[in-house]
């Protein structure tokens, strides 16, 4: 019997043992299991620069348990996939998220534009981390810029010569615009410059506006240059939102046409007047009347027959002398 109950015994340690064991990685599984989630993540371009992308990134976080603390924050980490850096820590307060309910925190990114990134999302609830997700963002240096998010396409320039005087060229351009977004444009700035091929130098510009054009029509907008003669030009459109360039467009009118001299596709070179470029300002006031210059009588046929009659006089009088 005492040997049957020493095995007994030896049995109920190791029972007791075993069950110690299993019940304390319970509990740690216990307190270290969290009530929250993030769930999905969502990314989309609020703005697309030629340097760097501003990016809305949105997470939902999912509270199984009871209610959040008021110091839940989340933290977003953006890592290079090229160089492995970290490029972005941005914190956001999250607040108090209720039991059994799913919560949506969104935050803006500026990334620089080049290559792709490992996005990084940690949930903390105090100092203590709850869940974390991530996601990539491939390849930002390919995503378009806002240039094109106007809708205005500059379709075509026509040249018309209105005028020919002292070896200036009055130039009319219609340029056609285009709405090819989907809502009414806004009221942009056009800058319109004639530029000397060979040269680069500037020969006139002015400023229009586009005024509002609806989806899907296209507009004309004409405005002259005054240019020297016998050269060739680019004509250079850019269309203006406040200070920042949204589209721009160019065409050729060509005054003087490359001549070819032989078969051997020689071009004969030119000579630039740089004088021809220089564009002064003249402003023409009108002279008081009591300033005009006064007019001197040049000598007519009236001071003529007075010197003739003087002569005649001393001619008589002469003779009567001598007789």
């Amino acid at each position: 019997m005492r040997k049957r109950d020493r095995e007994i015994r030896f049995v109920l340690i190791l029972l007791i043992i075993a069950s110690a064991a299993v019940s304390s990685g319970c509990l740690k599984d216990f307190e270290e299991q969290s009530n929250y989630g993030i769930t999905d993540i969502e990314i989309s371009a609020d703005s697309i620069k030629s340097s760097y992308a501003e990016l809305n990134v949105t997470a939902y976080i999912q509270n199984r348990g009871g209610n959040s603390k008021e110091n839940t924050t989340l933290l977003f980490k953006a890592f290079s996939q090229k160089t492995g850096l970290l490029e972005l820590n941005q914190e956001t307060k999250v607040g108090i998220i209720g039991k059994d309910s799913t919560k949506a925190v969104s935050e803006t990114l500026v990334l620089p534009k080049d290559g792709s990134y490992r996005l990084i999302l940690v949930l903390y609830e105090g100092e203590q981390k709850k869940a974390d997700s991530r996601i990539t963002i491939n390849n930002l240096e390919d995503m378009p810029t806002d240039l094109q998010e106007v809708g205005i396409q500059i379709q075509g320039i026509d040249f018309m010569v209105k005028n020919v005087t002292a070896g200036r060229v009055l130039i009319e351009n219609d340029i056609y615009l285009k709405n090819e977004g989907s809502k009414p444009t806004e009221d942009y700035k056009v800058l319109v410059k004639a530029r000397e091929t060979d040269a680069g130098l500037l020969a006139d510009k002015k400023w229009t506006s586009t005024s509002t054009i609806e989806p899907e029509a296209t507009a004309i907008r004409t405005i002259s240059l005054t240019v020297p003669d016998s050269y060739n030009y680019v004509v250079e459109v850019s269309v203006w939102d406040g200070d920042i360039m949204v589209k721009t467009g160019e065409d050729y009118v060509q005054l003087n046409p490359e001549k070819v001299i032989n078969k051997d596709q020689t071009v004969q070179s030119k000579n630039i007047k740089t004088s021809d470029f220089v564009i002064e300002d003249v402003y023409e006031e009108e002279m008081p009347m009591d300033e005009m210059p006064v007019e001197e009588e040049s000598p007519g046929f009236g001071s003529v027959m007075a010197i003739v009659a003087i002569l005649s006089a001393l001619i008589i009088v002469r003779r009567g002398k001598h007789e």
